[in-house]
């Protein structure tokens, strides 16, 4: 009797023991993505940023990062993955699947940004007033978008206009897409991941991508010719990224872990990431230099007839959003304002005008 009375005492203790163990282990959070674990978002954005929550947390919350696709499916499935529970946090392209974030397309479309920190700090504003809708099925942790993105083709140089025609170049999203055909050359849509398998098969001629993803997927190494314009004028385009919570992995935090998801998310983790992006572009660019390949800046006088070409985009987008029941010219007028808000607090110089897609 007494020995089956300390052999059940004994049960309860190890219970209550196990639950206390249980109750401290940490809580690791599977962050999915789809860049090598060399590029900037994966080294310079997602490694500090769990190593800070892990911090803040004290041992409570760590991450286990899957870059390159690890946990499997492709580049355009990662918003569904977060919603879905198959990753806890991903790191995407809401553009891979054209068409269903459309509000937040308003950043991608032709010469709307000057920079990657002041526009990514106006497109967390924009998304909180005006793009909750399109992501409520996650919990967002930043949205921010590339810096000014350029031309990098492997046989031929890209001066003026003209150059467009007969060219079949990637581009990342629906607005890249309509924008590369508004320039008269054939548009490709692939995820970065396939693009430097494509260009160097001749599948396409090249790319329209940042400078900072060029290393990650080594153009510099394919591409002999990079097309950059005028940094007095507004970009060619950007892309709008996603760093993205599964709501129920959130919700499911204590309080005071939610706290630090919380106190690391936002505008200023969004400025962060536009930020580091920024930073990368020297390196980069060096490196195809280092290669001796050449890199053309197209001046102002010849930009005005790309944003002319272009305008016919900005105008479609608006009248898609006065299709869908919502004000295109009003989500548009706001988007500048903040990007133009934003641009000049960063610089402590007056906004620029609006420039290339503005409409008439």
């Amino acid at each position: 009797m007494l020995r089956t009375l300390i052999a059940r005492c004994s049960a309860l203790i190890g219970i209550a023991f196990a639950g206390v163990a249980s109750a401290q282990s940490p809580i690791t959070l599977k962050v999915h993505h789809f860049l090598p674990p060399g590029s900037t978002t994966h080294a310079k954005l997602l490694v500090p940023w769990c190593e800070r929550i892990e911090r803040e947390a004290a041992g409570r919350l760590k991450c286990q990062l899957y870059p390159s696709m690890q946990l499997g499916g492709t580049p355009s499935q990662l918003f569904d993955q977060a919603r879905d529970g198959v990753a806890d946090i991903v790191w995407t392209l809401p553009g891979y699947t054209a068409g269903r974030f459309p509000r937040m397309e308003v950043f991608e479309l032709p010469f709307m940004i000057k920079d990657a920190e002041s526009a990514s700090k106006a497109a967390w504003e924009f998304y909180e007033k005006h793009g909750g809708g399109e992501f409520r099925e996650v919990k967002p942790l930043a949205v921010h978008v590339h810096d000014a993105g350029y031309l990098h083709t492997r046989d031929k140089a890209v001066r003026v206009l003209a150059d467009f025609r007969g060219l079949k170049l990637r581009a990342p999203t629906r607005q890249t897409n309509r924008l590369l055909a508004a320039l008269g050359a054939t548009p490709v849509s692939m995820p970065v991941t396939g693009l430097a398998d494509a260009m160097s098969k001749g599948v396409i001629d090249g790319a329209v991508i940042p400078w900072e993803v060029v290393p990650a997927v080594k153009v510099q190494e394919i591409a002999r010719f990079h097309t950059e314009t005028d940094p007095n004028m507004p970009a060619l385009y950007t892309a709008v990224f996603l760093l993205a919570m599964n709501r129920n992995t959130y919700d499911r935090l204590p309080p005071d872990l939610r706290a630090v998801i919380d106190r690391n998310s936002g505008l200023a983790l969004s400025a962060q990431a536009g930020r580091l992006w920024e930073e990368q572009k020297a390196p980069a660019r060096q490196l195809a230099l280092d290669r001796g390949n050449t890199v053309y800046v197209v001046p102002a006088t010849e930009l005005a007839h790309w944003q002319q070409a272009a305008r016919p985009v900005v105008d479609e987008w608006a009248r898609d959003m006065s299709k869908r029941g919502l004000d295109g010219d009003g989500l548009l007028a706001d988007a500048r304002a903040l990007i133009a808000r934003h641009a000049q607090a960063g610089t402590g110089a007056p906004a620029p005008a609006p420039a290339g897609g503005a409409r008439k």
